[in-house]
């Protein structure tokens, strides 16, 4: 159903190809990448190569120029054989990326975009502090001007790639002259001295994944690398999160679909009572409610997708698409454990 309703012939190419490189490459060391709690490194290389660290990147700073419906079908597909790869890319792109794409002025751009476009260079976004997550607005961490540059101190939590990442766009509250001015974002690059990164956090899943807490210790910086102004920074920062919902929800419907197709392959070769056990109503119905409710998540977030890339206003569409999709993986991985019982 999605694909005659949004794909052309390049999407379907990207799925293919996609599709191709997850079965290929990331499925055979998928298991042995999460038990060691290995970052991909080799993996992002090679996905730079096929241009999808730079998919939503414009050609003239060495992206590939592509739309949010091919963003969506390639998280889709690599989170149905990983979803730390997955979470990777998605989060250097949505987070890591996006911000510079929308703030940034053409020197950042043409600094930064090429490497993050290639692969070489991998972005990461601080915007989590431990009071300040979904409400934004509560974040601590300051900026203080002291005639030249800023002065940073705070901190930030639950960071994806921030031990591999290059390039840190964050949010921190602005101080000039003892007078709060707003909250602005900056970018900078991961080795500013100052910047203290956290040890990789054990997580109970997308243990390849890097997520890590960063501390800012008097981290000075030049004015330079403000992305935007004070005043509409912080503003434009947030349309950040909605592009960001898109993309996880793209990750959850990846994440269910894998699920599913390990349930349904599985209840087709085990056999009790000498059939099938899909053919009894207990497995039966849960892949059925399984494959409606995923089919209903992927069209939410494929409608969110298109709505970005028509040009119309999406928030409401991102924020439902990313609570539904969400839901789905987390129903669906529960009853793809049932149907594998002992196995599961």
């Amino acid at each position: 159903m999605v694909d005659k309703l949004f794909f052309n012939d390049e999407h379907l190419m990207i799925r293919d190809m996609v599709r191709d490189f997850s079965e290929s490459e990331i499925r055979p060391i998928a298991q042995e990448l999460d038990k060691k709690e290995k970052f991909p490194k080799e993996l992002v290389s090679k996905m730079g190569e096929l241009g999808l660290m730079g998919i939503i990147i414009p050609e003239k700073y060495g992206g590939a120029g592509l739309d949010m419906v091919s963003f969506v079908t390639a998280i889709i597909e690599l989170a149905q054989v990983d979803a730390s790869v997955a979470i990777t890319m998605a989060a250097h792109t949505s987070l890591g990326s996006i911000p510079i794409l929308l703030l940034g002025n053409e020197k950042q751009k043409k600094t930064y975009l090429p490497k993050l476009a290639s692969g070489k260079m991998i972005g990461a976004f601080g915007l989590t502090e431990p009071d300040a997550g979904s409400d934004a607005g509560a974040t601590k961490t300051k900026a203080v001007w002291d005639g030249n540059n800023y002065i940073v101190n705070g901190g930030k939590i639950f960071i994806t790639n921030a031990g591999e990442a290059g390039l840190l766009s964050f949010t921190s509250q602005v101080e000039v002259e003892n007078k709060l001015k707003g909250i602005a974002a900056f970018v900078i690059p991961t080795n500013t001295s100052g910047l203290e990164i956290g040890p990789k956090e054990k997580k109970m899943g997308w243990r390849a994944s890097d997520t890590r807490q960063l501390f800012f210790n008097n981290m000075k910086i030049h004015p330079e690398a403000m992305l935007g102004n004070v005043t509409d920074g912080f503003k434009t920062f947030l349309k950040t999160l909605t592009s960001g919902r898109i993309s996880l929800a793209a990750l959850a419907v990846g994440t269910a679909l894998g699920a599913y197709k390990k349930a349904l392959q599985y209840a087709t070769e085990r056999e009790a009572f000498g059939k099938p056990i899909y053919k009894f109503q207990s497995i039966g119905f849960k892949l059925a409610d399984m494959a409606t409710e995923i089919e209903a998540a992927k069209l939410m977030v494929y409608y969110a997708a298109w709505l970005k890339d028509q040009g119309i206003r999406f928030t409401k569409q991102a924020a439902m698409a990313k609570l539904f999709a969400s839901e789905v993986a987390m129903k669906s991985t529960i009853e793809a454990i049932q149907v594998f019982g002992g196995y599961g």
